[in-house]
């Protein structure tokens, strides 16, 4: 689905992908629903955007809250008219941790936010683009939602499962006019350890190299490009890209690599 003319609401605006994504949304012509709980840096994306604020709104709300996300719903279409996309961007990491050390309240935050709050948007919005031309669902998983990461082994499964209920809804929507896409980012370059309340230490890329990450626009507008061609799914970063390859070929091994690349970090 091409953005210019089109009304997309996006989540976790605030900050990182999802403001990178609202932001190029802008320069491509769409009007934008800017979603975030953080009401200081939505509208810090807010005063970013191009051309002035007239061509997005911004909304405060907590996405795990199914309550507000329905209440969110009719006020976009207050404000805009109509949806027509629905790109979910909020996402949290875990603490560090293996799982036996991981209390349940980390286990159920990230849950809450990952799962439930991409389940409770898209379930909630699905309706209104269904009554459009043509609508499209753009939700982001993770390289860590295809491939074990030890130490995120929850965070995995949050996004694992927004994988498989991305994926089911495309096949349910086949027919329609609603497209559905899956993103698979690699490291990105955001804040979200800061979003999340967590600290990771730095992991180097091997022989004491620093690991490259992508630059969140750089992601935005390859999410974007994606949404533009209705794929299926989309790979973020050489990373991604390359282990996805790999798992494919031999999941076990490319399991094993990126557990011997963890090791350093969970002993510390």
């Amino acid at each position: 689905m091409k953005p210019a003319g089109k009304v997309v609401v996006v989540t976790g605006a605030g900050s990182g992908m999802g403001r990178e994504v609202a932001l190029e949304l802008l320069r491509r012509g769409a009007r934008v629903a800017a979603v975030d709980i953080n009401a200081t840096t939505l509208a810090e994306t807010a005063g970013m955007a191009p051309g002035g604020a007239d061509a997005i709104a911004t909304f405060v709300v907590n996405i795990t809250d199914r309550a507000a996300v329905e209440a969110l719903a009719p006020s976009v279409v207050e404000r805009f008219g109509a949806v027509d996309a629905v790109i979910n961007c909020a996402g949290i990491i875990q603490p560090f941790v293996r799982l036996n050390e991981l209390d349940y309240a980390a286990i159920d935050r990230v849950f809450d936010v990952n799962w439930r709050g991409t389940l409770y948007m898209t379930k909630t919005f699905l309706p209104l683009l269904l009554k459009r031309p043509e609508g499209h669902v753009v939700n982001i998983s993770s390289m860590g939602g295809f491939l074990p990461v030890p130490g995120q082994t929850v965070y995995g499964a949050s996004k694992a499962a927004v994988k498989l209920l991305t994926e089911g809804l495309h096949s349910e929507l086949a027919g329609t006019a609603v497209r559905v896409t899956v993103v698979f980012p690699g490291a990105v370059a955001t804040n979200i350890t800061t979003n999340s309340g967590v600290a990771i230490p730095a992991m180097g890329g091997g022989d004491d190299k620093p690991r490259k990450v992508l630059a969140a626009d750089a992601a935005a507008r390859m999410i974007l490009d994606g949404m533009e061609k209705n794929a299926f799914r989309v790979l973020v970063g050489s990373d991604a890209k390359m282990m996805d390859r790999f798992y494919r070929l031999s999941p076990r091994r490319a399991t094993a690599l990126i557990a011997d690349k963890m090791k350093d970090l969970l002993a510390q």
